[in-house]
């Protein structure tokens, strides 16, 4: 049995509405801790249908110290918790007794499992006895690659969940009169399943652990502490994945959950050996969060791998200035912190989050969980242009405390995109912008990049001449205009013979020509488009670089219109996860969006998950991750990419080119 001198961390994980932040806050009332829910801000708990942002809280269990952290369920806040599970011991998956819920735990498993974090499961709201606690584990054992291994059985009267039984101890425990759970007999009715239960447990173990196989060959009973012994090693090693039960709301197998935490849970100093930290040398911590709060500053929220931190220490390379503990949204001044702990310390400049920080500088690891791209994206303006620069400083402030945001500049009207992972992450990130980040901003619909080419080629004789006193200004040329094949872009040639027009003029024709593609017929850049300069004149006096590259421009604005212009609209390649029950239901989104479908596959990564592959406009897909996700229970995401662009014609193409120049003239 553990009887660690260092806090541990767990962090509890799982999809939108299975419990999850009602089992941290039970867990925490158990154990006599104050609760998240009287107020909220920075770092607590929100008070609504769901957690937005993790919460941290510290409590005590029989002498040992805890931090429990609680994570956002919703896709669209997965970042959040991958980064506490980055530095926890173990990590509390929470899921209720629907077999459904199998498709949402795929991706958590797959990336518990991918980085050997050592987690357990906890079966919640067990009340209705229509639930097969086999046939959900089951469903779930589908998508983890680590055995599911019940370490309880539930003890029901009339259908109703009243207890668990221990299958380690094989002793039952009820609901007691002061809450607490209440050692009992276990009903002779119960006892074949119990029996049952416990040798398929002890067949799981077996598994891993040759002397223990040799016992049951033997049939020898081992002992408890030994079933105890390999059920801490096999957590620690991220070998099997033990299985509680019980109801969050009523307190029912809470007490059992926390003493399977504290038996089996690696403590901070395995946990520095799996992740390859040293325990030796400086004091070393690593950031999961980071927070930019008005009059405060900076705060970086830590895990302390080794040493301690102090207020008015060096970290970083920077001055500590603070050392809070937190939990929910107040912080308390501790002066310092020591291995294992959880603390906030302020004003570490160089530290981002995922960052190892030591007295010298900082360190970036290359296991860092990257953050997915973005799904939905929206142009964003301050309501005021003297507030363009604070908007820009607020941006990089925003991206920094959520890196699954991200930033970009359209190209063509220079517009800021904010990027996020759903429709909802970047309502609530514009929110955070007005009123913690205090900048006033409007948000304006996706800028469409759209392209004109041209479909005949031909030749045409431009000239600029103009007199205004002194030297005057003169070009004359003769170009040949034809398309591309599309994706080749520009292409520029001189043909020019016999010095019709001299060397040093050409690359101003050229600069001339590009600029005359701009902004085409139809308003927009021009592209796959071959430019040949086949002759002109020039005057010794009046022609010039700048005469010369007007002509050009010329030449291009001029002939554009007779080639017959066409609107190119953009095509993305997209790639969609979804889980298998939701795969054509996805695929007709598709194909209503004037999306193309390539084929679809197997997921390797996640059991139970398909991958489609489809072309599909851009323009389309605005509101898409809204509509996938409705159709997959929240869980569907993409990844798309620009692949090309192609020929939009008829109405559609009308409608776009009228909106544009509409937009043009209230510009």
């Amino acid at each position: 049995m553990k009887h660690p001198a260092s806090p541990r961390v767990v962090t509890f994980v799982g999809p939108q509405g299975v419990g999850k932040t009602t089992l941290f806050e039970s867990l925490l009332r158990s154990t006599g801790a104050e609760g998240l829910r009287a107020t909220g801000g920075p770092g607590a708990a929100v008070e609504r249908s769901m957690t937005l942002e993790l919460s941290v809280a510290h409590t005590g269990f029989l002498g040992e110290q805890w931090t429990f952290i609680d994570t956002p369920g919703a896709p669209e806040f997965s970042q959040e918790a991958r980064h506490a599970l980055m530095v926890s011991d173990a990590a509390v998956v929470v899921c209720d007794a629907s077999p459904e819920r199998a498709a949402a735990l795929a991706p958590l498993f797959a990336f518990l499992d991918a980085r050997r974090i050592p987690h357990l499961l906890f079966l919640n709201v067990l009340e209705d006895g229509a639930a097969s606690v086999r046939e959900v584990l089951e469903t779930l054992q589908a998508v983890s690659s680590r055995p599911l291994v019940l370490r309880e059985i539930p003890l029901r009267e009339g259908g109703q969940l009243v207890g668990v039984v221990d299958l380690v101890s094989e002793r039952a425990w009820a609901e007691g009169k002061d809450g607490k759970p209440a050692l009992i007999s276990l009903p002779d009715a119960d006892r074949p399943r119990e029996e049952s239960s416990r040798r398929q447990l002890l067949e799981r173990l077996a598994d891993l652990d040759d002397t223990l196989l040799e016992q049951l060959l033997e049939d020898v009973v081992p002992p408890p502490d030994a079933l105890y012994a390999q059920f801490e090693k096999a957590l620690r090693e991220d070998r099997l994945v033990p299985v509680f039960l019980g109801s969050a709301e009523r307190g029912l197998g809470l007490e059992r959950l926390l003493k399977g935490l504290r038996h089996e849970v690696p403590t901070v100093e395995e946990t520095r050996e799996r992740l390859g930290i040293s325990g030796e040398g400086p004091p070393r911590v690593q950031s999961f969060k980071t927070q930019h709060l008005p009059h405060v500053g900076k705060l970086s929220m830590v895990r302390v791998w080794r040493g301690q931190v102090e207020d008015g220490g060096t970290m970083g390379g920077s001055r500590v200035s603070g050392v809070q503990r937190v939990h929910g949204s107040r912080q308390l001044s501790v002066g310092a912190g020591r291995a294992g702990d959880v603390v906030s310390i302020g004003r570490v400049e160089a530290m981002r989050t995922g960052d190892f920080a030591d007295p010298e500088g900082v360190r970036h690891p290359e296991d860092w969980p990257l953050a997915p791209p973005p799904v939905h994206q929206v142009a964003i303006v301050a309501e005021k242009r003297t507030d363009d620069v604070k908007l820009t400083g607020a941006l990089a402030r925003l991206v920094e405390e959520d890196p699954s945001l991200s930033v970009d500049q359209e190209a063509d009207t220079q517009m800021l995109l904010l990027g996020g992972q759903g429709e909802m992450h970047l309502r609530e990130a514009v929110e955070h912008l007005r009123t913690r980040l205090r900048v006033p901003v409007m948000t304006r619909p996706l800028p469409i990049p759209y392209r004109e080419t041209i479909r005949k080629h031909s030749s045409h004789h431009a000239r600029f001449k103009r007199q205004s006193g002194g030297h005057g200004q003169f070009g004359d040329v003769v170009v040949e205009v034809q398309p591309l094949p599309r994706g080749e872009g520009f292409r520029f040639t001189s043909a020019v013979v016999g010095g019709a027009i001299p060397r040093q003029y050409i690359p101003a024709v050229e600069e001339g020509a590009k600029e005359g593609l701009k902004r085409g017929p139809l308003g927009f850049p021009v592209v796959d488009v071959a430019v040949t300069l086949t002759g002109g004149t020039y005057h010794s006096v009046d022609s010039s670089d700048q005469a010369f590259r007007t002509t050009g421009r010329l030449a291009l604005v001029e002939i554009l219109p007779k080639l017959e212009p066409v609107l190119l609209e953009p095509i993305l390649h997209v790639d969609i996860h979804v889980p298998r029950e939701a795969t054509s239901r996805a695929q007709r989104l598709v194909t209503s969006r004037r999306g193309q479908l390539l084929g679809f596959d197997a997921n390797t990564d996640l059991p139970g998950w398909d991958v489609i592959t489809a072309y599909v406009p851009q323009a389309e897909m605005h509101g898409f991750i809204v509509e996938l996700r409705s159709a997959t229970s929240g869980l569907g995401s993409f990844v798309a990419r620009h692949d090309h662009y192609s020929e939009l014609v008829g109405k559609q193409a009308e409608r776009v080119v009228s909106h544009h120049q509409e937009a043009a003239e209230q510009r």
